[in-house]
């Protein structure tokens, strides 16, 4: 009875949690433009989509964002947290409470201070100062991500690779960089998750004519949600979720292959 009591609980908690998505997933196949009546099936909002030029703009510039700052955050993040996690004492709390602040900061002040820093340089805004801020906002994940997978590993594997004549470079991408790739597939999904998601650094950091989609939605939700939106949302959604089993797959993959 107990079991069945907190499995009915933990039902009703994932419900509260997922029923808005549920919500958009099934009006973006509604035939009217009204939130709160159903006017029967329809596939015309993705179609709409596909042929709206501000929704394709704004989604080109997401991605090219979301990869770009995933990729160089992710290799800056790597490299830092190796380098952390060789840290003892005072030096390494101090570097990660610096860390933290990113995290911890609301993203209002993390905005405003890089646009007072772009400002202050004269760098112009654009496509340059959105992807440099999407930089800095996910590095600090993909090194809390990376962390804990290092500190996992036994200490004597590089100073054993050192000792058969491995140099420094070769033993970090060849015997370290090997046992924490499933941690920086985790921080680069995380990253790229954060990219897509970000409104408010982006908005701050933005130039003439340069919108992705989180800025998009947000000048149209004052006139009104296109529903075309909600037809987008359910792809990147969809997406998400076939990447995120695709991971998952991989990393019990791994882990079999570990045993064997």
């Amino acid at each position: 009875m107990r079991k069945l009591v907190d499995r009915i609980y933990l039902f009703l908690i994932f419900l509260f949690l997922y029923a808005p998505i549920i919500v958009l997933i099934v009006f973006s196949f509604n035939n009217s433009k009204l939130r709160g009546s159903w006017a029967g099936f329809t596939l015309k909002w993705y179609k709409n989509m596909f042929t709206d030029p501000n929704i394709l703009s704004s989604l080109k510039t997401t991605f090219i964002v979301a990869i770009v700052a995933t990729v160089i955050s992710t290799i800056v993040g790597t490299l830092a947290a190796i380098g952390i996690n060789e840290l003892r004492g005072i030096k390494k709390s101090t570097i990660l409470n610096i860390n933290y602040l990113p995290v911890i900061n609301p993203d209002i002040v993390t905005a405003i201070a890089l646009m007072g820093f772009f400002g202050l340089i004269n760098l112009k805004m654009g496509y340059t100062t959105m992807i440099i801020s999407h930089i800095v906002f996910c590095i600090p994940y993909v090194i809390l991500s990376i962390l804990p997978k290092l500190s996992q590993l036994q200490k004597n594997t590089v100073e054993a690779a050192l000792d058969l004549g491995a140099t420094p470079s070769y033993a970090i991408w060849n015997v370290v960089i090997p046992q924490i790739k499933p941690a920086i597939l985790t921080g680069a999904l995380m990253a790229f998750t954060l990219s897509i998601d970000d409104f408010v650094i982006s908005f701050f950091n933005t130039g003439q004519g340069v919108s992705n989609l989180s800025i998009t939605i947000y000048s149209m939700a004052r006139k009104g949600i296109n529903p075309s939106i909600n037809a987008l949302s359910t792809i990147m959604l969809v997406v998400l979720l076939i990447l995120l089993v695709i991971i998952n797959k991989r990393n019990e993959k791994d882990k079999q292959n570990n045993l064997f």
